[in-house]
């Protein structure tokens, strides 16, 4: 691509290149493993007060990859983890990729429905799953191909002490542990004990290996696995390095803050890999609705960085404990997943003295595309500019050109971190890939000097404190109700969350209730995905062809 045709380069900080050599390393394996050879005693991630370092994650991941290996999974078997932020996620995934297995990251809040839905689409063999949710596992694992289950408790790598002392209070005082029968199961110590015993052999993986099915929803309400490569997340790794380390010292003592999931694309690239790379030890919080926790990790170590999203922000500008600390060290914060709303970011670099610098990806991005510099080109109310290797434009789809300055139309991006395509799905992946070009059906605007903003989201995605809800999936439940005739979902503004979902109704049996409706919803459908608002019609609006319209129920 020609420097003419990406007028954003002259906002780039000092320092960053146009490309980033992003063959450097063939497999995420590769990388990863020289980083922690790199680091070798330095602590690489934190969990409530236990540090493990790299090397030690080095030798424990191993171990772990050797007992899959020994259970018999072979090079490119599906592996689930399910699993709030614990010392394990990073532990289980050197194993996975050490053992040449493929990682599919698992909400832990997903019904027994969808998580079946999950494992059978992926064909997952082996799943790592916290024993808080191992009751919803029994009910579904004899529809999947799983035979191999690992649990694990939140305190399992804390210690004997406080190990046993957070374990009692999760199982018998807190009472979040569900009673569950899982005959063979394993937990997560025992794997590593057995693990030691055998020796894993050197597998040799290809860039265009696939070793993460990432899943997302899709307009067809069907949750799609984003088949992301080796290629695509060295890529990303290696494009945030550039970007992260004009303000954070490689290998410096600043440590970095991981309140979001692992699981989430988000965190797993920019935490877990890229924050990994450049040496910075990971804070993990397990439970992030505890803000206590984040006041806690502030004061116990020194942040230079943390990663949210536009909810977390606005919780912590509010919260009273939170006001009071010392920013002195935070350099950097990185908002995604979700809108930025421009007075959260003014009030957080006002308390924090931090600019919050949003960004813009998807998981099939792997998933940051655009980013805001670091400095003061930072341009408040957009996602930045594209990373380096990375193409982005604006496409005119009545005219079938590519837009002109300030015009909408749909965001496209093209560049090494754009996934292979949809696990199984080849339909669905022509659908959003064209010549290279991925189209994210997000409407957008680029300004004459290359700044990106969006105006309006995808058509019918609700975006729910970051989580994709997509209405068809909560229809299909609703629909199922046998007093409701006809349903719609939609995203309405919410002043937490950004939005929550909306449900119209038509009753077929005049006794229904919102009560009943929502009670049943939360049968089948994950917490933030349960509506939160219910209205009773006689009819909703339709399209020429009997099209519900989300669009006017929305605008209503």
């Amino acid at each position: 691509m020609n420097t003419d045709q990406r007028p954003w380069l002259t906002h780039y900080p000092a320092g960053i290149p146009a490309n980033v050599d992003v063959d450097a390393y063939p497999t995420l394996k590769d990388l990863l493993e020289a980083t922690m050879k790199k680091f070798g005693k330095k602590p690489a991630f934190s969990s409530m007060g236990r540090d493990i370092s790299y090397q030690e994650l080095d030798e424990l991941g191993t171990a772990f990859g050797a007992y899959l290996h020994y259970r018999g999974l072979q090079p490119g078997d599906k592996v689930a983890v399910m699993m709030p932020n614990l010392l394990q996620y990073p532990i289980a995934l050197h194993g996975i990729l050490k053992a040449g297995l493929i990682i599919v990251n698992t909400n832990p809040l997903y019904t027994p429905p969808e998580m079946k839905h999950q494992f059978v689409d992926s064909g997952a063999k082996a799943i790592v799953i916290a024993e808080n949710f191992a009751a919803n596992l029994e009910q579904i694992i004899k529809d999947t191909q799983i035979n191999t289950v690992i649990t694990t408790s939140i305190g399992e790598l804390l210690g004997w002490v406080k190990g046993g002392l957070t374990n009692f209070v999760v199982r018998k005082v807190k009472k979040m542990v569900p009673s569950y029968n899982l005959p063979g199961a394993v937990t997560f110590q025992t794997a590593l004990d057995e693990g030691k015993k055998h020796r894993l052999p050197t597998f040799t993986g290809q860039p265009d290996d696939t070793i993460a099915l990432q899943y997302t929803g899709g307009t067809t309400g069907v949750s799609k696995g984003a088949m992301l490569t080796n290629a695509n997340l060295v890529a990303n790794a290696l494009q945030m390095y550039a970007w992260l380390t004009q303000t954070l010292t490689e290998g410096g003592d600043g440590r970095m803050l991981c309140p979001l999931p692992l699981y989430h694309i988000f965190a797993f690239t920019v935490n877990a890999v890229a924050g990994f790379n450049i040496g910075m030890c990971n804070v993990l919080i397990t439970n992030p609705r505890d803000l206590s926790t984040i006041v806690k990790a502030f004061k116990d170590n020194k942040i230079e960085a943390m990663t949210g999203v536009n909810t977390l922000f606005n919780a912590l500008l509010n919260d009273k404990d939170f006001q009071k600390l010392d920013f002195r060290h935070l350099k950097l914060t990185g908002g995604g997943g979700m809108a930025v709303q421009r007075v959260v970011a003014e009030r957080w670099h006002k308390l924090t003295g931090s600019p919050l610098t949003e960004g813009y990806g998807l998981t099939e991005t792997s998933p940051v595309a655009t980013m805001n510099p670091f400095n003061d080109k930072l341009r408040v109310g957009t996602i930045g500019v594209p990373l380096p290797n990375t193409s982005v434009r604006i496409w005119n789809d009545e005219a079938q050109r590519v837009a002109t300055t300030e015009e909408r139309g749909e965001i496209q991006v093209k560049g090494p971190q754009v996934m292979k395509g949809y696990y199984n799905r080849p339909e669905a992946t022509a659908e959003v890939m064209v010549d290279g070009w991925l189209k994210t059906g997000d409407i957008g605007m680029m300004s004459e000097d290359g700044f990106f903003r969006i105006v309006d989201r995808k058509k019918d995605m609700i975006l729910v404190s970051g989580f994709n809800v997509y209405p068809n999936e909560v229809e299909d439940v609703v629909a199922a109700h046998p007093k409701v005739l006809e349903c719609a979902a939609v995203g309405i503004p919410h002043e937490r969350s950004g939005e929550v979902v909306k449900l119209f109704v038509v009753k077929k049996d005049p006794s229904l209730t919102e009560t009943e409706l929502v009670t049943f919803c939360r049968e089948s459908l994950t917490g933030y995905k349960i509506p939160k608002a219910v209205e009773f019609r006689e009819e909703l609006p339709k399209s020429n062809v009997g099209k519900i319209l989300r669009r006017e129920l929305r605008e209503a």
